[in-house]
């Protein structure tokens, strides 16, 4: 059994809360959510996470807006909606469900 298919496998699982999470927190242009999410160690490509900002704002889980840019062009950020704040409540909920499974499994 391959450890590094289902590490992948687990990460892929939570990159859509991680981004929410990372929303939550305030607006974010994409090349700083992908700047967080690789501190935090979750390795993410521009090609993984265009598509799912795509596909969160068609959920309307996220909005975005144009703003100037004092290098370049403007910039569109994102931020969550009041939707994608009710399912970021919604997976939290989830999230602390499975590692207290976890953690009860771990003993």
């Amino acid at each position: 059994m391959n450890v590094e298919n289902i590490k992948s496998q687990m990460r892929k699982g939570i990159l859509e809360y991680c981004i929410l999470l990372i929303l939550d927190k305030e607006p974010a242009y994409a090349p700083d959510i992908i700047r967080t999410l690789q501190d935090a160690r979750l390795i993410v490509v521009e090609g993984t996470l265009y598509p799912l900002l795509t596909r969160l704002k068609n959920l309307n889980l996220l909005r975005y807006e144009w703003l100037e840019s004092t290098q370049g062009p403007p910039r569109k950020y994102y931020a969550l909606t009041p939707d994608g704040k009710a399912f970021l409540g919604e997976l939290s909920t989830a999230w602390s469900e499975i590692a207290e499974t976890i953690n009860h499994l771990n003993k």
